[in-house]
């Protein structure tokens, strides 16, 4: 997911650029507004072409001359980028449109014939020209938001040699999309056959969901929200949401001179096994650099000797919590392994009175993270007739969903989950009571409602996941300690008459400060590497974790 970036045309306070609506909502609320006229195109179109100046710039340092495709469908968005071509070609731009259907916007393709923009004779050529060095830009505009599925055959071979000319940044031109780019899922972010790669989407009035939800935002590139002064739908038909950091850092909280180790957060630690030991060197790291009071480690003793040569302040002694940390490194292979994770588990899973041990302290069973090796052992439990609550976070990524999925439901493969992430994350709540955060870039957060900031009917959050970087072994372990650290600390301001702690909002908190370590670890720069940094260990992230807690906290100089 790229970064999001809000424009205006017209005031409309209702704009609400975290959120993402159902594109049938989207048509109906300003339906009456746009039924007969076409002022709000107009306005789509300016914004259009001033973003389209913006990237000729960036690439090229002038417009005049400069060569742009327009990829021209039926509908709004063919009319759209018709509309924007004949203000580019009015500045001075090159432009041609590809039309791909027998019927455009008529009063569009009629105003940019006027403005010097040339219709291809034959618009696959056309293409193939523009990829092999023929363009510079690429506006598309060939679906709107009220297509479904994937893209037609005409359409396909308009799209593939524009495909085949490389990767984003790597091609000899930039890719503009008319509201998302075409063939992806609007509303659930799937991608059903051959898309044209982004390197800005411009969206009106909202987000939709394929801005936020993988595969498809992963094609977006930068999103850009342009308020057209157009209303927002109802927030009954929120798909998903994105967290911004400030809400998110409000989560943090300085000490105070009546604060001690207990009321910062405790967290027990079930972690690291003899085929994998330093995954507790890493969760408990990371718990005790996020600020957590304490963390108490069971493990083998020479996972316990390694974590305490490098984290010395880590007791290896059971006790008062107020989160658990169950599963990273762990070998559900392993038998005796294997028992002192089934025994965690259900520590974790009983319902009741907390067993953090202290007087007065929430009521209802102990926050958790349940990761990696745990995962198989819960779905065990579940078909037993377990079940998990919201205060339990399941942390797996797309192998670990698609093997838990199949353990509970029936068979599903890895692919399966990684088409559909936000479906597949849903399911696991549903299956299971918890609160599932689905790994992935964006990281998706499900649960049985997101209570975080305005009430929406969203029960997705998406979640900014970090560099690339990150993908190197030993990063989800700093992930559940994160977690872990985040969780206690919220449970423990609960136990202190604090706010119900909200998994959810503190499961985006994890996630954000673990993006954040690694972008200061990295030195990397914007969503698609505007500076794209260095490569990272595990083990740097831990190092970085303070300074990310003041990142989104706010109070980093």
């Amino acid at each position: 997911m790229g970064d999001v970036s809000t424009t205006s045309t017209v005031t409309a306070p209702t704009l609400r650029p975290d959120t993402a609506y159902r594109a049938g909502a989207v048509a109906e609320a300003e339906r009456r507004l746009t039924a007969a006229t076409d002022r709000y195109m107009h306005h789509a179109a300016h914004a259009l072409a001033l973003a389209a100046v913006r990237e000729l710039r960036a690439t090229a340092g002038r417009t005049r001359g400069r060569g742009v495709l327009l990829l021209v469908g039926g509908g709004h968005n063919g009319g759209d980028a018709l509309l924007a071509g004949a203000l580019l070609a009015r500045r001075g731009c090159d432009v041609t449109a590809a039309v791909a259907t027998g019927r455009p916007h008529a009063a569009a393709l009629e105003e940019a014939r006027r403005a010097g923009v040339r219709s291809a004779a034959s618009p696959p050529a056309a293409c193939e020209h523009a990829a092999a060095g023929g363009a510079d830009l690429v506006i598309d505009g060939l679906t709107g938001i009220g297509a479904t599925g994937p893209l037609r055959p005409t359409a396909v071979e308009l799209v593939a040699p524009l495909i085949a000319a490389g990767r984003r940044g790597a091609r000899g031109f930039r890719v503009l999309a008319v509201d998302v780019p075409s063939g992806t899922g609007v509303d659930d972010g799937t991608v059903s056959g051959p898309v044209l790669r982004a390197d800005l989407s411009v969206t009106f009035t909202c987000l939709k969901g394929a801005h936020l939800l993988a595969p498809a935002a992963g094609a977006c590139g930068r999103v850009e929200v342009v308020d057209l002064g157009l209303p927002v739908p109802a927030a009954s038909d929120a798909l998903v949401r994105r967290p911004d950091d400030a809400g998110l850092g409000r989560l943090l909280r300085i000490p105070d001179d009546e604060d001690h180790k207990y009321t910062r957060g405790v967290v027990g630690l079930r972690s690291g096994s003899r085929s994998y030991p330093g995954a507790a060197v890493l969760a408990a790291s990371a718990a005790v650099r996020c600020g957590v009071g304490m963390v108490r480690l069971s493990a083998p003793r020479r996972v316990e000797d390694l974590v305490l040569a490098r984290r010395p302040e880590v007791v290896p002694a059971s006790g008062r919590c107020q989160a658990l940390v169950i599963g990273p490194g762990t070998d559900p292979a392993d038998p005796e392994c294997a028992a002192q994770i089934d025994a965690a588990l259900g520590r974790a899973l009983e319902v009741g009175r907390g067993r953090s041990g202290a007087p007065g302290a929430a009521p209802g069973p102990v926050p958790a993270v349940i990761d990696a090796g745990a995962l198989p052992l819960l779905a065990e439990r579940l078909r037993a007739g377990a079940r998990c609550s919201a205060g339990h976070v399941l942390t797996p990524h797309a192998g670990e969903a698609a093997a838990l999925l199949s353990a509970l439901e029936g068979s599903v493969t890895r692919a399966e989950v990684e088409a559909a992430p936000a479906a597949r994350a849903r399911d696991l709540v549903r299956l299971t009571g918890a609160t599932v955060l689905l790994k992935g870039s964006p990281a998706l957060i499900a649960s049985a409602r997101c209570s975080d900031g305005p009430p929406v009917a969203a029960d997705l959050l998406s979640v900014d996941s970090g560099p690339g970087w990150l993908a190197t072994a030993g990063s989800g372990d700093v992930l559940a300690g994160i977690l872990g650290a985040v969780l206690a600390a919220g449970r423990a301001d609960e136990e202190r008459g604090g706010r119900a702690v909200d998994s959810s909002a503190f499961t985006a908190l994890a996630v954000r400060l673990h993006a954040v370590a690694a972008e200061l670890a990295s030195g990397c720069v914007g969503p698609a590497g505007r500076v794209p940094g260095r490569p990272l260990a595990a083990l740097d992230l831990t190092d970085r974790l303070p300074h990310a807690c003041a990142v989104v906290a706010g109070w980093a100089a």
